[in-house]
Protein backbone atom coordinates (compact mmCIF):
# COMPACT_ATOMS: atom_id res chain seq x y z
CA UNK A 1 0.00 0.00 0.00
CA UNK A 2 1.61 3.16 -1.18
CA UNK A 3 0.42 6.72 -0.94
CA UNK A 4 2.40 7.93 -3.91
CA UNK A 5 0.53 9.68 -6.67
CA UNK A 6 1.42 7.14 -9.36
CA UNK A 7 -2.10 6.77 -10.72
CA UNK A 8 -2.15 3.02 -11.22
CA UNK A 9 -4.37 0.80 -9.13
CA UNK A 10 -1.49 -1.36 -7.90
CA UNK A 11 0.07 1.48 -5.89
CA UNK A 12 -3.00 3.42 -4.78
CA UNK A 13 -5.10 2.54 -1.76
CA UNK A 14 -8.34 2.81 -3.70
CA UNK A 15 -9.42 0.26 -6.29
CA UNK A 16 -10.12 2.91 -8.94
CA UNK A 17 -6.55 4.21 -8.85
CA UNK A 18 -7.27 7.57 -7.19
CA UNK A 19 -4.70 8.81 -4.71
CA UNK A 20 -4.99 11.14 -1.74
CA UNK A 21 -4.91 14.87 -2.41
CA UNK A 22 -2.38 15.36 0.40
CA UNK A 23 0.63 13.08 0.05
CA UNK A 24 2.88 13.04 3.14
CA UNK A 25 5.87 11.96 1.03
CA UNK A 26 5.53 14.68 -1.59
CA UNK A 27 4.48 17.41 0.87
CA UNK A 28 5.70 16.52 4.38
CA UNK A 29 5.38 20.14 5.50
CA UNK A 30 1.59 19.76 5.46
CA UNK A 31 1.81 17.26 8.33
CA UNK A 32 4.80 18.54 10.32
CA UNK A 33 3.76 19.14 13.93
CA UNK A 34 0.10 18.33 13.28
CA UNK A 35 -0.23 15.86 16.17
CA UNK A 36 1.03 18.32 18.79
CA UNK A 37 -0.89 21.26 17.38
CA UNK A 38 -4.01 19.14 17.24
CA UNK A 39 -3.73 18.34 20.94
CA UNK A 40 -3.47 22.03 21.81
CA UNK A 41 -6.35 22.85 19.46
CA UNK A 42 -8.46 20.28 21.30
CA UNK A 43 -7.71 21.95 24.64
CA UNK A 44 -8.62 25.38 23.25
CA UNK A 45 -11.88 23.99 21.86
CA UNK A 46 -12.73 22.44 25.23
CA UNK A 47 -12.39 25.88 26.84
CA UNK A 48 -14.56 27.45 24.11
CA UNK A 49 -17.23 24.77 24.58
CA UNK A 50 -17.04 24.81 28.39
CA UNK A 51 -17.51 28.55 28.95
CA UNK A 52 -21.14 28.73 27.71
CA UNK A 53 -21.95 25.45 29.47
CA UNK A 54 -20.60 26.74 32.79
CA UNK A 55 -22.47 30.02 32.33
CA UNK A 56 -25.65 28.03 31.65
CA UNK A 57 -25.21 26.02 34.86
CA UNK A 58 -24.60 29.22 36.84
CA UNK A 59 -27.72 30.79 35.32
CA UNK A 60 -29.83 27.76 36.26
CA UNK A 61 -28.44 27.78 39.81
CA UNK A 62 -29.22 31.49 40.27
CA UNK A 63 -32.60 31.09 38.58
CA UNK A 64 -33.37 28.25 41.00
CA UNK A 65 -32.57 30.47 43.98
CA UNK A 66 -34.73 33.30 42.63
CA UNK A 67 -37.69 30.97 41.95
CA UNK A 68 -37.32 29.27 45.35
CA UNK A 69 -36.14 25.98 43.83
CA UNK A 70 -38.54 25.64 40.93
CA UNK A 71 -35.92 26.77 38.39
CA UNK A 72 -33.58 23.96 39.40
CA UNK A 73 -35.79 21.63 37.39
CA UNK A 74 -33.95 23.03 34.35
CA UNK A 75 -30.82 21.15 35.40
CA UNK A 76 -32.17 18.07 33.63
CA UNK A 77 -31.91 20.01 30.35
CA UNK A 78 -28.33 21.14 30.94
CA UNK A 79 -26.59 17.90 29.96
CA UNK A 80 -28.50 17.34 26.68
CA UNK A 81 -28.08 21.04 25.84
CA UNK A 82 -24.33 20.74 26.42
CA UNK A 83 -24.09 17.81 24.01
CA UNK A 84 -26.15 19.62 21.38
CA UNK A 85 -24.01 22.75 21.82
CA UNK A 86 -20.79 20.77 21.26
CA UNK A 87 -22.15 19.06 18.14
CA UNK A 88 -23.42 22.33 16.69
CA UNK A 89 -20.10 24.04 17.52
CA UNK A 90 -18.04 21.42 15.69
CA UNK A 91 -20.47 21.19 12.78
CA UNK A 92 -20.70 24.94 12.28
CA UNK A 93 -16.97 25.55 12.64
CA UNK A 94 -15.81 22.70 10.40
CA UNK A 95 -18.63 23.44 7.98
CA UNK A 96 -17.63 27.09 7.83
CA UNK A 97 -15.34 28.75 5.30
CA UNK A 98 -12.15 27.93 7.22
CA UNK A 99 -12.97 24.20 7.75
CA UNK A 100 -11.60 24.50 11.26
CA UNK A 101 -12.76 24.97 14.83
CA UNK A 102 -11.57 28.01 16.79
CA UNK A 103 -8.82 25.94 18.39
CA UNK A 104 -7.72 24.64 15.01
CA UNK A 105 -7.64 28.20 13.63
CA UNK A 106 -5.49 29.36 16.53
CA UNK A 107 -3.10 26.46 15.88
CA UNK A 108 -3.28 27.06 12.09
CA UNK A 109 -4.82 23.70 11.23
CA UNK A 110 -7.53 22.80 8.76
CA UNK A 111 -9.72 19.72 8.28
CA UNK A 112 -10.08 18.43 4.73
CA UNK A 113 -11.50 15.32 3.14
CA UNK A 114 -8.96 12.82 1.78
CA UNK A 115 -9.58 14.13 -1.74
CA UNK A 116 -9.05 17.79 -0.76
CA UNK A 117 -12.57 19.16 -0.33
CA UNK A 118 -13.34 21.46 2.62
CA UNK A 119 -15.43 20.27 5.55
CA UNK A 120 -19.18 20.67 5.81
CA UNK A 121 -21.65 20.73 8.72
CA UNK A 122 -22.57 17.04 8.79
CA UNK A 123 -18.92 16.02 8.49
CA UNK A 124 -17.97 18.30 11.40
CA UNK A 125 -20.79 17.05 13.61
CA UNK A 126 -20.06 13.42 12.74
CA UNK A 127 -16.34 14.00 13.33
CA UNK A 128 -17.06 15.23 16.86
CA UNK A 129 -19.49 12.42 17.70
CA UNK A 130 -17.20 9.72 16.32
CA UNK A 131 -14.21 11.20 18.17
CA UNK A 132 -16.02 11.09 21.52
CA UNK A 133 -17.35 7.58 20.90
CA UNK A 134 -13.95 6.18 19.89
CA UNK A 135 -12.17 7.93 22.75
CA UNK A 136 -14.71 6.51 25.19
CA UNK A 137 -14.12 2.93 24.10
CA UNK A 138 -10.61 2.86 22.59
CA UNK A 139 -8.83 5.77 24.28
CA UNK A 140 -5.16 4.81 23.92
CA UNK A 141 -5.65 3.20 20.51
CA UNK A 142 -7.21 6.35 18.99
CA UNK A 143 -4.11 8.41 19.79
CA UNK A 144 -1.59 5.67 18.97
CA UNK A 145 -2.97 5.33 15.44
CA UNK A 146 -1.92 8.93 14.78
CA UNK A 147 1.69 8.22 15.70
CA UNK A 148 2.14 5.49 13.10
CA UNK A 149 0.93 7.04 9.85
CA UNK A 150 2.37 9.76 7.66
CA UNK A 151 -0.69 12.00 7.73
CA UNK A 152 -1.04 11.86 11.53
CA UNK A 153 -4.66 10.77 11.12
CA UNK A 154 -6.50 9.46 14.17
CA UNK A 155 -8.88 6.52 14.12
CA UNK A 156 -12.00 8.59 13.46
CA UNK A 157 -10.19 10.40 10.62
CA UNK A 158 -9.70 7.05 8.88
CA UNK A 159 -13.35 6.13 9.33
CA UNK A 160 -14.60 9.47 7.98
CA UNK A 161 -11.96 9.94 5.30
CA UNK A 162 -10.62 13.22 6.67
CA UNK A 163 -7.15 14.63 7.14
CA UNK A 164 -5.91 17.57 9.24
CA UNK A 165 -3.23 19.69 7.60
CA UNK A 166 -1.12 22.73 8.38
CA UNK A 167 -3.01 25.62 6.88
CA UNK A 168 -0.03 27.97 6.81
CA UNK A 169 1.94 25.96 4.24
CA UNK A 170 -0.90 25.50 1.76
CA UNK A 171 -0.64 27.60 -1.34
CA UNK A 172 -3.52 30.08 -1.31
CA UNK A 173 -5.90 30.06 -4.25
CA UNK A 174 -5.23 32.93 -6.67
CA UNK A 175 -7.61 35.87 -6.48
CA UNK A 176 -9.74 36.69 -9.49
CA UNK A 177 -8.81 39.87 -11.31
CA UNK A 178 -10.96 42.89 -10.53
CA UNK A 179 -12.72 44.41 -13.51
CA UNK A 180 -13.63 47.84 -12.28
Amino acid sequence: MSYSDSGNSDNAWRSDGAAHAYDPYLHPELFRGVATRRAFAFLIDMVVISVPVILGYIFIAVFGVVTLGIGWALFWLAWPASVVWAIVYYGACIGGPSSATIGMRVMDLELRTWYGAPGYFVLGATHAVLFWVTVSFLSPFVVLVGLFNGRRRLLHDFVLGTVVINNSVRVPAPQAARTW
